[in-house]
């Protein structure tokens, strides 16, 4: 396949912490960050003018859905832009509450687990081929995902229990994924889901739905762990020879890879032999070098994503983590969570390196560590503030510019409409309802006719970018709140 989509969904944590006493409880607070949502479209489940989902899932968590991108920085764009649209909503919440009687400070977290051990996911679709033999891709695929976190774990300060002392692991998921392939999403947690959704036409097309990974903060990681995972998926795919990574108890082995940082933690393949997180990669790695040198590199990053994927299995091989500790969130995260205990004299077991672990993942950017850490040179960025801005206005160009500009449009005349991945409609029209399977498709003439039935082509261009800027104003909100001073000392740099 030389072209794919792909498609990031992700759930973020939402918190009250007034002055004194108890919060909000998360449904109360989810009613009031989605009042935004629900007065742009009279549902808590929407489409918004980027092409992207915003909506309450299981557990009242606030969760955005990118819209199906082409490109991996659009892909990373669009992500970035939930965080913001996510943010805004928030500091909405923050006035609104205090209105309402309320003191204290609304927090969304772009994180995978809270402090009494809930997860919560971070879900990667690629679209695949339909003849992709599906027991060849998991047989590569999951001891792949498995050991990627020691390239693209978001890291979590682990607390002490019974059976260890507080330490610092790769990722945040790995201890809450209970079987390699499943159904089921919220039950059991499989790394792979089978739910079979492509949003597309189902003769030539499967959705691969990765519910594994750990939410990045850093676009750098963001690049790797997408980047890394379809070129997998294109050597698959091809059918070139890959070896025979496949684990004999996969559960067991991302837990066990996940809390030792040496990488070095023996796993046991099929047949009995034994590798490691580092082993298992840097196979994959030369045969990904091997592939892109015999068919070429399928987009500009491709060479960017190599290197960085061998340098962070070089920083893990080696313990020598300043290679990677201002790209890889995992490591950045490690490095500030390691001075700041060196220069307060505390252990991991002190409460205060749950809440630092947590402010990484704010996605405040004048409070969040890691906006603070980016600010400070201490971590990476790929994406410029204007490629972010015009994500959270303008859809990628895929299947999406065609939902976004359908959505605009209606909205700009005041018809009603329905919309969704696959179908549009204008409420008064039933029998003209349309569905849009090519998910690579930017434009397409039965919507334009559709549409001209509001207007001429013109003034329907002219008018929908109009409602479209006016209405991520609207979900943007853009006053900001000030950095608060409270969570900003946290941090004291040497």
């Amino acid at each position: 396949m030389d072209r794919r989509v792909f498609g990031v969904e992700t759930e973020f944590a939402a918190l009250h912490r007034p002055a004194s006493g108890r919060g909000l409880p998360p449904d109360e607070l989810a009613r009031y960050l989605f009042r935004p949502v629900v007065d742009f479209g009279r549902s808590s489940n929407i489409f918004i003018p980027n092409g992207a989902r915003l909506y309450l899932d299981v557990g009242s968590h606030p969760e955005y859905a990118t819209s199906e991108c082409a490109d991996l920085m659009d892909l990373i764009a669009a992500d970035r832009a939930g965080e913001v649209i996510m943010h805004d909503l928030a500091v909405w919440t923050e006035k609104r509450i205090a209105e309402d009687g309320f003191d204290g400070q609304v927090y969304l977290l772009k994180n995978n687990v809270d402090s009494a051990g809930n997860s919560y996911g971070s879900h990667e679709n690629y679209l695949i081929p339909r003849t992709t033999h599906f027991r060849r891709l998991s047989g590569i695929l999951l001891p792949f995902l498995i050991t990627r976190q020691i390239i693209a774990g978001a890291g979590r300060v682990v607390p002490a229990d019974e059976k260890q002392p507080a330490h610092f692991a790769f990722s945040q998921r790995a201890d809450h994924m209970w079987e390699g392939i499943s159904s089921a999403t919220t039950r059991s947690r499989p790394i792979i889901n089978t739910r079979d959704e492509p949003h597309a036409d189902a003769a030539s097309h499967r959705r691969l739905h990765v519910i594994v990974g750990d939410s990045n903060m850093s676009s750098t990681t963001s690049l790797l762990r997408y980047g890394s995972t379809d070129l997998v998926l294109r050597m698959i795919e091809a059918g070139v020879p890959i070896g025979d990574f496949e684990l004999e108890n996969p559960i067991g082995a991302i837990r066990h890879i996940s809390h030792d940082l040496t990488g070095t933690a023996a796993v046991r393949i099929r047949g009995g032999e034994e590798s490691t997180a580092v082993e298992i990669q840097q196979g994959l790695l030369d045969r990904a070098k091997r592939f892109v040198a015999e068919h070429g590199a399928h987009h500009e990053h491709v060479e960017r994503i190599l290197q960085l994927w061998e340098r962070t299995l070089e920083a893990v091989r080696t313990g020598d983590h300043s290679l990677i500790d201002t790209e890889i969130d995992w490591a950045i995260k490690k490095r500030l969570i390691e001075e700041i205990a060196d220069q307060r004299g505390i252990g991991l077991d002190h409460p205060r390196m749950e809440q630092i672990d947590m402010a990484y993942h704010d996605v405040h950017p004048e409070r969040g560590l890691f906006y603070l850490l980016r600010r400070r040179g201490r971590a990476q960025e790929i994406l410029t503030e204007d490629q972010v801005t015009e994500a959270m206005i303008t859809p990628p160009q895929t299947r999406a510019a065609i939902r976004g500009e359908f959505l605009s449009t209606a909205r700009a005349f005041g018809a009603e409409y329905t919309v969704d991945w696959v179908h549009h409609k204008l409420t008064d029209r039933p029998l003209e309802a349309l569905m849009l399977k090519d998910p690579f498709a930017t434009t397409d003439e039965r919507v334009e006719s559709l549409l001209e039935k509001l207007g001429d082509r013109n003034q329907l261009r002219e008018r929908s970018l109009q409602q479209r800027q006016a209405d991520s104003v609207s979900l943007a909100l853009t006053d900001r709140f000030e950095a608060d001073e409270s969570t900003q000392d946290l941090v004291q740099f040497p």
